[in-house]
Order: structure tokens, then C-alpha cells, then sequence
């Protein structure tokens, strides 16, 4: 299944300021700044990360389910569940 691009763009964008956090906390570390500082922006980069995992697989399955017709049987649900439980 090909993601619709169009869908994409909040995703893409959400990745994007995730790879500026990264930028941000890669600074912190060669600046030798505070414990506290840099997990507080490694742990926003993971949320933002996870949060645009979880928007993809859902546009996924919203996919499915159109394209599908909303006929269960023609989504493969385990292959969904194994990419949605990969996130947790």
C-alpha cells in the first residue's frame, strides 16, 4: 500500500521539527549542557517520532478501508497490528 502524499504533509512536517530537535539536542551534548536539558529534548524528538509513526499507520488503515470498500476481509489486519505495536 503507497501512502497518499497529500496525506502525508503533517507527518512529513512533524519529522521535520523532529530532525530540528535532534539538531537541538545534539548541540546540548557537545555544549556539555545539563542531564535534565537534554533528555527533556531527546524525549520531545521520540514523542514527535512516535506520534508521526502512529499518524502514518492510521492513514494506512484509513486506506485500507476506502480502498478496500470497508470490507475487513480485504485489509490485512495482522500486517497493520505487527506495524502498530512496532511503535509501542
Amino acid at each position: 500500500m503507497e501512502l497518499d502524499p497529500t496525506s502525508m504533509k503533517p507527518v512529513i512536517n512533524r519529522i521535520k521539527r523532529a530532525q530540528g530537535q535532534l539538531a537541538g539536542v545534539l548541540r546540548l551534548l557537545e555544549e556539555g549542557r545539563e542531564c535534565e536539558d537534554v533528555v527533556t529534548q531527546l524525549a520531545a524528538v521520540s514523542k514527535a517520532l512516535d506520534r508521526a509513526g502512529f499518524a502514518i499507520v492510521a492513514n494506512g488503515l484509513q486506506q485500507c478501508l476506502v480502498e478496500g470498500e470497508g470490507d475487513l476481509d480485504t485489509l490485512d489486519v495482522k500486517k497493520m497490528e505487527k506495524l502498530f505495536l512496532s511503535l509501542a
